[in-house]
């Protein structure tokens, strides 16, 4: 399974909840994209051209068929590779994301600078405002998760370049506004997941995807954001384990 990250991630980005429950029974594949973190290169501005660096990065590896999870900004690069390349794929796992040209997804920009300036003041990570409520459960969750991505100290991943950050913002900006696509060309099985409460990318988009996609089921965590998968990390997996195992 090839993990696909979100907006200004590296690899020490991802819960390790999450990686390690699917490792157990799968092989997992998380890698920097160009540009990103360790890797070297120029950050696409666009989501097409993540596509084709991430589909170039698993036929280096010599893959002929995958499964993919990809996370917010990870879930646009997954749509695209899932309708460009459709014998790549056998599943799909897309989480906190929606379709091109969805509803709200023009205002990651804005909210994600607002969260940056508000954690700056707070001496929060962003990701305690963007990816998580402000209830008593959602900030409990946030401490967590956030406590879960310092656990690995050694050989820990570069730092996200201002630059990538703005090219990838670039990106986003360019699929909220693009025409929507054709999604009942994915035929691969899809499980879509997300909070019920997302900021960055509103949980209508997860229902509207599974609304257009042929062969999807859709599940939302209650009282959880962006980073609902994260939050509810052992019911995902679970979840996750059971959708790749199923004929």
């Amino acid at each position: 399974m090839i993990f696909l990250t979100h907006l200004a991630a590296v690899l020490d980005n991802w819960d390790p909840r999450v990686v390690d429950g699917i490792a157990a029974e799968h092989r997992v594949i998380a890698f920097d994209n160009r540009g990103v973190g360790a890797s070297k290169g120029r950050t696409p501005a666009s989501v097409a051209a993540m596509a084709r660096d991430a589909v170039a990065f698993i036929r280096a590896l010599g893959f002929d068929q995958v499964d993919l999870l990809g996370f917010s900004l990870g879930g646009f690069v997954a749509q695209v590779i899932a309708q460009e390349e459709p014998q790549l794929v056998r599943k799909v796992v897309l989480a906190g994301t929606g379709p091109a040209g969805g509803d709200g997804i023009d205002k990651v920009t804005p909210i994600t600078i607002r969260a940056m300036l508000k954690g700056g003041l707070t001496f929060k990570d962003p990701k305690t405002y963007l990816f998580f409520t402000r209830t008593p459960n959602g900030k409990a969750a946030a401490r967590k998760f956030l406590k879960r991505l310092k656990e690995r100290t050694d050989d820990r991943d570069k730092a996200f370049s201002p630059v990538a950050f703005r090219a990838q913002l670039k990106a986003i900006n360019a699929w909220a506004t693009q025409q929507p696509s054709d999604l009942s060309s994915i035929r691969q099985p899809v499980l879509v997941a997300n909070g019920d409460q997302d900021l960055m990318v509103p949980s209508s988009n997860s229902v509207d995807l599974a609304r257009r996609l042929p062969n999807a089921r859709l599940t939302l965590y209650p009282d959880a954001g962006h980073g609902g998968v994260f939050q509810y990390h052992e019911e995902f997996v679970a979840e996750v384990l059971d959708f790749l195992s199923a004929a």
